[in-house]
């Protein structure tokens, strides 16, 4: 068993709803079983690495490590950085011309003596922690890596449920129960909801699925026009299905006009290749970040949809609303505490033991919660449509299931 005297922490990617509580889930089972090894957390992930910018975990800092788990965001700070994205490192000023950011960030925790290191973060942040661990292994540099799987997509690759992931559902459903106030507000009222997930619609059919929850406990007034038909989804698109447009304009058009509105969950990237397409023949730019990734807020899916079913329903007003900000910075609640809880005491027994991996439960192993091995870690994992309460859902608001258009599991 190698020894342990200092370990790292590092927040990376989009927030969640699980980083602060992570953070302070590790100091404490730390301070609770190895009280006298050091704790440093990198600032603004990544970028603290490369740079050597780092906090001393002191001990009225582990006594203050409960509080972490009443608020979200990361306290000690995020940043999308790509270690092998040499170009975008050295614009950044992150590393020097001729610089490899592998070996610059290898060398800096060699400098800072660290043992171990949790990467707490997405695919992104997980498969650079990957990267990292690859090279470190290959260069013979002594040192654990052990992940947590931090997205409210929830598309990592093999892991069952991502931490964040239930909050972002149950905070976009309040956010929608006040939005939906808006039906209202004007005749024949087209209100769209976009909910974050590029690749992957969980996090959409799971936010559309708790609302749905949380309306079925309300009392209505059908005389005065307070009905639950109103308030309801009328249509979920999500990049795993394909949408027929025409078809799907058709039926809700007959919602619009029986009820006068027509409340509309996509994901940010339905329908992102389509949208792509027209910008590039119109000759416009599309922005994408270090990853490679499309700039979602450039392409704009939700008024993409908005302008198409606009005229196609006779809509009179059309709002777009984007919950996802709301939803990723709020503190984790009661399900995703108990999971953060189990993931960081597991974490930190592989880190004693020298085991690297990515915390998570394994779906290629029968659902044991374990240490993935980082060669297995990817993003993009699809969202099964054929899902029993996703299709019991769309039944129940009359929507098609439409085409499967997913790619085959990783």
């Amino acid at each position: 068993m190698p020894s342990v005297n200092r370990v790292a922490i590092l927040t990376a990617g989009g927030l969640a709803p699980c980083l602060s509580s992570a953070i302070g889930g590790l100091i404490e089972r730390y301070t609770e079983l190895y009280p006298k090894i050091e704790i440093i957390c990198y600032v603004s992930g990544y970028k603290g690495l490369l740079l050597g910018d780092y906090i001393l975990v002191s001990d009225e800092m582990r006594q203050a490590a409960p509080t972490l788990h009443l608020h979200g965001g990361s306290p000690i700070g995020n940043s999308r950085v790509k270690l092998t994205n040499v170009a975008d490192c050295v614009k950044r000023g992150l590393v020097k011309e001729g610089e490899d950011p592998l070996k610059v960030a290898a060398e800096q925790l060699t400098k800072d003596r660290v043992d171990v290191l949790h990467t707490i973060g997405g695919d992104d942040t997980n498969t650079t922690a990957a990267d990292l661990a690859a090279y470190l292994a290959e260069n013979d540099y002594p040192l654990t890596v052990v992940g947590l799987p931090k997205t409210i997509d929830n598309d990592v690759y093999p892991i069952r449920q991502s931490l964040g992931a239930w909050t972002a559902a149950e905070e976009g459903a309040k956010f929608f129960e006040n939005v939906v106030g808006e039906h209202n507000a004007n005749p024949r009222m087209l209100i769209i909801h976009e909910v974050m997930g590029r690749n992957c619609g969980w996090l959409t059919a799971a936010t559309a699925a708790k609302y749905r929850e949380r309306l079925a406990t309300l009392k209505w007034a059908e005389g005065l026009g307070l009905t639950q038909a109103r308030k309801d989804v009328h249509a979920v698109f999500i990049p795993e299905m394909e949408v027929d447009i025409k078809a799907e304009a058709k039926r809700l058009k007959k919602v619009m006009d029986e009820i006068d509105n027509v409340n509309i969950f996509i994901s940010e990237g339905a329908g992102v290749e389509t949208i792509v397409k027209e910008m590039e023949a119109a000759g416009q730019p599309v922005p994408r970040d270090a990853f490679g990734h499309i700039k979602l807020d450039a392409v704009n899916p939700g008024k993409w949809f908005g302008d198409q079913f606009a005229k196609m329903l006779g809509a009179e007003k059309v709002m777009v609303q984007k919950s996802g900000y709301f939803a990723r910075a709020a503190p984790a609640n009661a399900d995703d505490l108990r999971l953060i809880k189990s993931c960081t005491d597991l974490a930190v027994d592989c880190a004693i033991a020298g085991k690297s991996g990515v915390i998570g439960h394994d779906e290629n192993d029968s659902n044991i919660l374990k240490a993935c091995e980082f060669p297995r870690i990817a993003g993009g994992k699809p969202f099964d449509i054929e899902t029993a309460w996703f299709h019991e859902m769309l039944k129940a608001i009359n929507q098609p299931k439409g085409k499967n258009i997913a790619q085959a599991g990783h």
